[in-house]
This record gives C-alpha cells, structure tokens and sequence, in this order.
C-alpha cells in the first residue's frame, strides 16, 4: 500500500509541473518582520533607457530573476520597472538567466540563486561588472 502511494505521488509529480519557487538564501532585498515582507529592487542609476516590456519580442538577452512584492518575477532589466516583470517560469522552462542580489549595499548579478555562484557588481565599471548567465 505504502508503495502505491508514493508511486500516486510521483506520478502526479510528473504529470502537474508546478512553477518551482526559488529565491537566494541571503538575499538582502527581502526584509520579514512582524510586519510583513519588504521588498527593494535596484535603483536606476542615471537616465532610464527604453522599456522593453515582458511581453514584446525586444528581449534578446539572459533573463532578470529579481524578487518584488508579488515574488519571484522574471524580468528584462533588473530593475523590475512595471510592465518589464512577468510571473516565474523556473523549474519549467529553460532559459538563460540572472539573479539579482543585495549584499550589504551593493547589487549583484549571480550566475545561479546562490551567492556562492559568480556574481558581479552590477554598477562596477566595465568590463568588471559582466555577468555570468546560465542557462536554467
């Protein structure tokens, strides 16, 4: 019986792909407290260029794993500005990607969701501050 069951579980397993949630233990744009979750994204240094919204075909490049209020959001600027964000699809489907990190004070774009991966400086100058993306 016991083995019956688990062969139930993980065949549903299989057939009902979720939306695997991921974040970057460490990551310290998330903030809980008594009060609730804070999220912060990285400001834009400068003058903000031309928007390329998650839904046109502008976006050639690796994906931005940014966390924002409505969680794990994959974007096509780190900066996670409305329209350019649209829900996760890690653990789905396979795309290259980065993730966006805060240490201490500074933004970081890591190879994978752990900060032991490579991450750079994402406002280093050149050609200090080029990601490492991953297809994932």
């Amino acid at each position: 019986m016991k083995l019956i069951a688990t062969l139930a579980v993980a065949s549903f397993t299989l057939i009902c792909p979720a939306v695997h949630a991921q974040f970057v233990k460490g990551n310290e744009a998330v903030k809980v407290t008594a009060a609730g979750k804070t999220v912060e994204t990285p400001l834009i240094q400068g003058r903000a260029g031309k928007l390329c919204r998650a839904s046109d075909p502008c976006h050639a490049g690796a994906w931005h794993m940014v966390e924002t209020d409505q969680g794990l959001m994959e974007c096509t600027e780190p900066f996670a500005r409305p329209g350019t964000c649209r829900a996760s699809t890690y653990g789905v489907r396979k795309l290259p990607r980065l993730w966006i990190v805060k240490t201490g004070s500074v933004w970081q774009w890591c190879q994978y969701p752990d900060r032991g991966s490579k991450c750079v400086d994402m406002f280093a100058r050149p050609p200090a501050n080029l990601p490492y993306d991953a297809v994932q």
